[in-house]
């Protein structure tokens, strides 16, 4: 065997994980933690939803879909410290930062920033001009023309953006 192989096989040896990434599949998601119960067919095992947990409220998470498959990988080869590495099935995406919040599941999305969401204001909005009088040269007016039009506009906002 010449000494390029033998050093790349010593290098690729040196350079091996101890623990490996693995597949799992999904038994149980905890939003409030961060964490979700994963297993292997042979044990289970909590697992970070993302590589690094704080204190601090700044966060972004996927969280699987329960029944889906994930690759979970160790932080520094550590398996008392595992987190999901990548998702077969997304069932909501959060992201956080500071008091502002956004979220995507199957129900819509919406933003939220501290206790102002878009859904509530874009709704109020539209009730505001649907609410709308004028005072004209003959006097105030009583209907809006085009309300149906803002019902419509309504019931999309409705069916696009979810309420937290």
């Amino acid at each position: 065997m010449s000494f390029e192989v033998e050093l790349e096989q010593a290098l690729y040896e040196f350079k091996k994980r101890d623990i490996n990434t693995f597949i799992a599949k999904v038994i149980n998601v905890d939003k409030k933690k961060g964490i979700c119960i994963v297993s292997d067919d042979e044990i289970e095992y909590p697992v970070r939803l993302a590589s690094v947990i704080n204190d601090d409220s700044n966060k972004f998470y996927l969280y699987p879909k329960i029944g889906s498959s994930v690759l979970v990988s160790p932080v520094e080869e550590d398996i008392q410290q595992l987190y999901v590495d990548k998702y077969s099935e997304i069932e909501e995406f959060n992201f956080k930062v500071g008091d502002c919040e956004f979220s995507i599941d199957k129900d819509g999305m919406n933003f939220k920033k501290s206790n102002d969401n878009l859904k509530s204001l874009m709704l109020d909005l539209i009730t505001a001009i649907r609410q709308m009088k004028f005072t004209t040269n003959t006097g105030a007016t009583i209907k809006l023309v085009n309300d149906s039009d803002f019902i419509a506009i309504e019931n999309k906002f409705k069916q696009l953006l979810k309420t937290f």
